[in-house]
């Protein structure tokens, strides 16, 4: 499998979630997330892959510039509007190149470092950031909305499952 297939699949069971959801309860802040809505972060992590998509055109990826954008976060048909866009754009296995990440990592200075990167190093990041986020947003669920079914190995790294199977084998 390939791993724009990863990020297919990873996508397919965030859309998954998202479409359970009603715009109430997708914006409605949760306190096992400090107060942060579900929404949040889908938003999050649909901005991180929205960055990369970008970075086809400009070569450069900066994942802090996002745009932050509320109605994301607010509306779980445009959340799964966006994640049909990454299915398709995933889907074209588009061949690596080489970008470069900036970021800025200082809280009181405005100082962008350049890393060099690629395009698939930071897919591998993206699926990777999604898991996380994913098993932040199984918190939520589990907390908040008990009538939100989680697909199996939601938010679980490929590496972790394949260990436990390995356990119970």
């Amino acid at each position: 499998m390939s791993i724009n297939q990863s990020a297919i699949n990873l996508l397919d069971q965030l859309q998954d979630v998202v479409d359970q959801f009603s715009a109430e309860s997708f914006s409605k802040p949760v306190p096992t997330l400090s107060n942060s809505s579900v929404g949040q972060h889908v938003r999050h992590t649909l901005e991180f892959f929205i960055c990369l998509m970008d970075a086809e055109n400009d070569r450069a990826i900066n994942y802090d510039q996002r745009k932050h954008d509320p109605f994301i976060e607010k509306d779980p048909k445009l959340a799964s509007d966006i994640i049909d866009t990454a299915k398709d754009f995933f889907a074209q296995e588009c061949d690596d190149f080489a970008l470069v990440m900036e970021a800025n990592y200082e809280i009181d200075k405005d100082e962008t470092t350049s890393i060099p990167s690629s395009y698939l190093r930071e897919l591998a990041y993206n699926i990777e950031h999604a898991i996380h986020h994913m098993a932040l947003i199984k918190v939520g669920v589990k907390s908040c909305f008990p009538g939100i079914n989680l697909p199996d190995h939601f938010g679980v790294a490929s590496s972790t499952v394949r260990y436990q199977k390995s356990q119970n084998a």
